[in-house]
């Protein structure tokens, strides 16, 4: 049975010229809501970076780039400038993450597009923004997570930087971009005009810091690494059991007092060292070593059945494939079923937002590159006989 897109963005169409993650995660956002989102790549042998993200047909890319159509277009041509400056006279968005200076040479900048079509939008997503002292830097998500104050917050103190576990920069810039997009579109239904969107990998990790951020910028204090240990509020973090791991996550006195009837440690609740979340905090080693004491003497199982009981935060701490197997994550629905004709049904990372009327669908895979080449052309009014040259110039 084939699937419906989603009907939310329908009627839009997006141009999309990223590659390797933060672009591509900015536009398939559009795309898992309906918005004809037609991936512009070059053709072959032209692009140096070509297979940045792995094979077309592995498990990123085709996650990435799913629900789009594609089209081969060489832009470093002057016919291939010509039929992509044609599809922006009826394109909504454009949305680009090269260097700052590509699009200037490929003259495609925010400038050039306008002036063909006014209500156009330029997303531009870079490593460090489109000017200053940085610009003309290529940018990776491990060097934003670093410059961005990430790494040095994130493992044990005393530790050295470590790097979160996955993309944050580039997932959040891609984020971000698609927010500023919306309320381009949201703009331009008043104003009319289009307007350039700009993010950086280095804005959106600094921006994802947030309160570790914001403590620097208000109170002037440095965050430190702190393991797994939250900075305000303890206990909170990560207990190993009698045959693993386990997350709590005790807030305030109710929880806390909740906390220790549940571990079956009722006057810890009202011992001086920690009846208010300043002592606790104060002797947080001492803490931290009682309880490690208490949790090694039941299974996470148990322990996370007594603490859901008392209503005190907990969870598991899963590999990938327990993530797939937990009840709430398969009734959430989040591995979306897509159908490949060669490889049957596979299954992807759906949106993580849900609408009632208009919710996200996964409908096709990643098509081949140019599969729909004659299609978009013939949208353009171009006949058999154009394309067919336009090919052997090698423009498509």
């Amino acid at each position: 049975m084939t699937k419906s897109p989603s009907s939310a963005l329908a009627g839009l169409r997006i141009l999309d010229l990223t590659r390797v993650r933060a672009g591509p995660t900015c536009c398939r956002v559009f795309a898992d809501f309906g918005a004809d989102v037609i991936k512009i790549e070059a053709p072959a042998g032209v692009d140096p970076n070509e297979g940045t993200n792995g094979a077309r047909s592995g498990a990123d890319m085709q996650n990435l780039h799913r629900n789009k159509r594609s089209v081969t277009l060489n832009l470093k041509t002057a016919k291939g400038l010509a039929l992509f400056k044609r599809m922006v006279e009826t394109a909504d968005v454009v949305v680009e993450n090269y260097r700052p200076d590509v699009k200037i040479r490929l003259g495609i900048a925010y400038e050039d597009l306008k002036a063909v079509n006014p209500r156009i939008i330029l997303a531009s997503i870079s490593g460090f923004g489109q000017d200053g002292p940085y610009r003309h830097r290529p940018g990776f998500d491990q060097i934003a997570q670093g410059m961005g104050g990430l790494m040095g917050v994130t493992g044990l103190p005393g530790q050295g930087p470590v790097r979160a576990g996955i993309a944050v920069a580039d997932s959040s810039a891609g984020l971000y971009a698609a927010i500023g997009i919306l309320v381009a579109l949201a703009e331009r239904a008043r104003s009319g005009e289009g307007q350039w969107v700009c993010c950086s990998l280095l804005q959106a990790q600094i921006a994802m810091m947030d309160f570790q951020a914001a403590k620097y910028l208000v109170e002037g204090t440095v965050p430190k690494q702190a393991g797994n240990d939250h900075p305000y509020t303890t206990p909170m973090g990560v207990m190993r059991t009698a045959d693993g791991w386990i997350n709590i996550g005790v807030g305030g006195q109710g929880q806390w007092r909740a906390f220790c009837d549940a571990i079956g440690e009722p006057a810890l609740a009202t011992h001086p060292d920690y009846d208010c979340q300043e002592s606790r905090l104060r002797n947080r080693d001492a803490l931290k070593e009682r309880l490690a004491a208490v949790f090694a003497r039941k299974t996470s199982h148990d322990w996370l059945t007594l603490l859901e009981e008392a209503n005190v935060p907990a969870g598991p701490i899963y590999a990938m494939d327990e993530v797939f197997a937990d009840p709430q994550v398969q009734h959430l629905g989040i591995a979306v079923p897509v159908e490949d004709p060669e490889r049957g049904t596979l299954r992807l990372v759906g949106q993580p937002v849900a609408l009632s009327r208009t919710p996200a669908a996964l409908t096709t895979l990643l098509p081949a590159a140019g599969a729909h080449n004659d299609q978009i052309l013939s949208e353009l009014g171009l006949g058999p006989d154009e394309i067919e040259t336009l090919r052997k110039e090698r423009v498509i």
